[in-house]
């Protein structure tokens, strides 16, 4: 009887052993699955991102190799329109080439194209490229005095700086005033609304 009851005893922890590793081994099956599954999300998310990357690359190289052909319309334009007076075919030719170019423009801003032009803006080194230099004395130091090419940016990023002279010889340019969150907006309005001084009467 006894004999018996350690057979069963044994059989029963034989059988519990092999429920555990049965558990192990799921459990390991599982991490696997888990694995997998997150290395093959990560490479979907990997291989969609440089499919974007590269769109827009193609896209920014595109847009790169158009940016001449602006630039010689502009000047057609401008020459053309010097030079026109009273002939009234030139007149329209100039128009034709500026409708052409607007609708470039218009179809390249849909892809996030933005002209920079920035006459009178301080200048911005990593925007503007400096050609040269300009005194004037009843301008601010570092300010955009003439564009001599447009610059473009795309989605944010400057594709092609802005070719620009700069003023020197003028006063230096106060540094911008930060706004005081902590203070409510109407009442910094009110502050210095000269309208709103003083006692109401």
């Amino acid at each position: 009887m006894r004999e018996q009851r350690d057979d069963l005893q044994k059989q029963l922890d034989a059988a519990t052993d092999e429920v555990e590793k049965a558990k192990k081994q799921a459990a390991d099956a599982s991490d696997r699955l888990v694995r997998l599954q997150a290395d093959w999300d990560n490479y979907r998310r990997r291989t969609a991102q440089e499919r974007l990357d590269e769109r827009e690359r193609a896209a920014e190289k595109l847009v790169v190799n158009l940016l001449p052909v602006l630039d010689d319309m502009e000047r057609a334009s401008e020459h053309a329109s010097k030079t026109a007076g009273d002939d009234e075919n030139l007149k329209q030719f100039v128009d034709g080439v500026n409708a052409v170019h607007d609708k470039m423009l218009s179809v390249l801003a849909k892809d996030g194209v933005e002209v920079i032009d920035p006459v009178g803006e301080p200048f911005d080194p990593l925007v503007h490229q400096a050609v040269g230099r300009e005194e004037n004395k009843d301008a601010y130091d570092e300010t955009v005095a003439q564009v001599y090419q447009k610059g473009y940016s795309m989605g944010g990023k400057v594709i092609r700086n802005a070719m620009v002279t700069v003023t020197y010889g003028g006063p230096k340019r106060p540094a911008p005033k930060q706004e005081d969150d902590s203070k409510p907006k109407d009442s910094a309005k009110d502050a210095t609304d000269p309208g709103k001084s003083g006692d109401a009467k």
